[in-house]
């Protein structure tokens, strides 16, 4: 299906609307029509991490079906002659409890061919299986696939089921990307190089065959940066290389390799040192992620590091004391983005750096954009 008919949606997006379709899940006596939702997107966008990490947080429960690995008869049933008449045995995985609440995700819809795919389309279009089953009403049906512009196995899906389906596009958003990167301990590092290189977040026009940028492959970069103590530096260059692509790799290591010229920025917090603010572009993105980060990580000299920290952003250019700002302030927890705005706004020094970047942060919408957390 060509991406350009698509309606796109970011995490966050997607993230409250399948919070609301399971809000009305549990309101309606009609769950047919709720619609199910077919969930276009790259390969390595987290299509299938979103939905599963909603339900986490939700406390319902999640079924990730991988189409293109099943065989009919493990949607359908197995047919088993019993005397003179054929039982069907339904899977076990299917939800048996009518008070029971989650979403069922066919993952790979697009991978799987025509025979799985009809297999599918009962549960999907009618929430039954015949007269063996019926979905509880709880229950949201979705379906996630790659684009046939993807260069991934991607078979036609039929108009009939097309027409069922409620189709949004998954895009790779670095802002939604990176609330979630904060929350997973993906490291800062990595974080602050993508806002300075964002080209190389998703990238799919290399050789794709080999490995390239996505959010899958970063966060697995991330994980190895954090085992670099276990690893000798040519070796973990070679690593990122096959994650990543050399491209992107060489230049994360680039950048990696100048953020150790950065000065300590716990002692500049703390008063221990003057206020140095880095001129070039790739120290100053990374100078204010570890601003952000740092700020909250010495709670018994919060009222101190606060001044300190609003000193510094006097000391910026608007641009980047709006963004360390709001990096600081964001946070997953809504009570949490409470307290630290009131911590920081209500500083007495919020004054003088209100003054000097307040048009800025206004233009930019800082308001909404501290409070941009997944529903």
């Amino acid at each position: 299906m060509s991406s350009a008919r698509q309606v796109s949606i970011t995490a966050n997006e997607l993230t409250q609307f399948l919070a609301l379709q399971l809000k009305l899940l549990a309101q309606t006596d009609q769950p047919r029509l709720v619609a199910p939702v077919m969930l276009w997107g790259p390969p390595g966008v987290g299509k299938s991490t979103i939905v599963r990490e909603l339900c986490q947080k939700e406390g319902i429960g999640f079924i990730d079906i991988r189409l293109a690995q099943r065989e009919p008869v493990d949607i359908r049933g197995l047919p088993v002659v019993r005397d003179d008449h054929v039982d069907w045995l339904l899977s076990g995985e299917w939800p048996r409890d009518p008070d029971s609440r989650g979403i069922i995700l066919f993952d790979e819809l697009t991978a799987a061919d025509r025979s799985l795919q009809v297999a599918a389309y009962e549960i999907i279009l009618d929430r039954r299986l015949g007269d063996l089953y019926q979905l509880p009403a709880g229950w949201l049906v979705m379906a996630a696939g790659n684009r046939s512009n993807d260069r991934a196995v991607a078979y036609t899906m039929s108009s009939a089921l097309a027409n069922r389906f409620c189709h949004l596009e998954l895009t790779a958003d670095l802002q939604s990307w990176t609330l979630w990167a904060r929350q997973q301990g993906i490291d800062e590092a990595l974080i602050a190089f993508l806002r300075y290189q964002p080209q190389c977040f998703m990238d799919m026009e290399n050789d794709l065959e080999r490995g390239w940028p996505s959010p899958r492959s970063w966060e697995r970069v991330s994980f190895y940066l954090q085992q670099h103590t276990a690893l000798n530096e040519t070796l973990l260059q070679k690593i990122i290389c096959g994650l990543v692509g050399p491209g992107a790799a060489y230049q994360l290591i680039a950048f990696l390799n100048a953020r150790a010229e950065l000065p300590d920025v716990q002692l500049m917090l703390n008063g221990k040192i003057p206020i140095q603010i880095p001129e070039r572009p790739d120290m100053l993105f990374a100078f204010c992620s570890s601003l952000s980060q740092q700020l909250w990580q010495s709670p018994t000299m919060m009222e101190t590091r606060i001044g300190r920290f609003l000193d510094i952003g006097v000391a910026m250019t608007s641009d980047f004391a709006t963004l360390t700002l709001i990096d600081s302030i964001q946070h997953t927890n809504n009570d949490e983005v409470q307290r630290r705005s009131e911590l920081l706004l209500g500083h007495k020094k919020f004054v003088q750096w209100s003054d000097k970047h307040g048009q800025h942060f206004d233009a930019l919408q800082g308001a909404t954009l501290l409070t941009d957390a997944p529903v």
